[in-house]
């Protein structure tokens, strides 16, 4: 596999989609390397920022950003088989990506990213937006949240969950995208804790919340890491 490099910190990935000025400096600051998929070339240098590397098919471009980003960061992935945010996923190694600017426009292109999470499992993603971010359940995940938190848990495939510290229960509950699914559920306990027998299931939480996912999903589930 080539990589872009790998990054000892956690990388922000953007995309090309809806992001405001200060979602993208909050993921900064909790992941400080940018990479840029296609049309987030764009975008980066809009906002003020100058990306380490870009992936993507390039059809979103532009030439003001090919030439003031240098040709030497542009690594062009022509396959029409993934989208640009699996493929720039493909050539990152980090411990933890931040996906901003992928959720909240196209809803094709949203739901693409979500079958991406489930497609790299081995991958840690947090999809970022303005009001929820989403990860996919690739380990059992422990978390620490306050009571009355909304935790919802989407299967992209069929699983069997367990699941402690939520107000409707979950106990070895089979989930699929057509039948049972678990929206705007919410904790009762400080701790929570989820496991699914395979991959599939994906987490959504509200934005406020992104510390909290970091520190389970890299430290175990202490914020105060992160």
């Amino acid at each position: 596999m080539r990589y872009f490099r790998q990054f000892s910190h956690n990388v922000t990935m953007l995309g090309g989609g809806a992001v405001t000025p200060q979602t993208l400096a909050q993921c900064l600051q909790l992941a400080p390397d940018l990479v840029a998929a296609d049309g987030g070339a764009d975008q980066a240098l809009e906002l003020g920022h100058m990306p380490v590397a870009v992936a993507g098919d390039m059809d979103s471009v532009s030439d003001r950003a090919r030439k003031t980003i240098g040709a030497d960061r542009f690594i062009e992935t022509p396959d029409q088989n993934r989208t640009d945010f699996h493929k720039t996923l493909d050539l990152i190694d980090a411990p933890l990506v931040l996906g901003v600017g992928f959720m909240g426009k196209r809803l094709d292109h949203e739901l693409a990213c979500y079958n991406t999470l489930v497609r790299l499992p081995e991958k840690r993603v947090i999809l970022v937006g303005e009001v929820d971010i989403c990860f996919h359940l690739s380990r059992p995940l422990k978390m620490s949240l306050p009571v009355g938190t909304r935790f919802s848990l989407f299967p992209m495939a069929q699983v069997t969950v367990q699941a402690t510290g939520l107000v409707w229960p979950v106990e070895d509950l089979q989930m699929s995208p057509w039948g049972m699914i678990g929206t705007s559920n919410e904790t009762n306990a400080p701790g929570v804790t989820v496991a699914a027998d395979g991959p599939g299931l994906l987490v959504i939480l509200p934005r406020a919340h992104l510390k909290d996912a970091i520190a389970a999903l890299t430290t175990g589930g202490d914020a105060t890491e992160a």
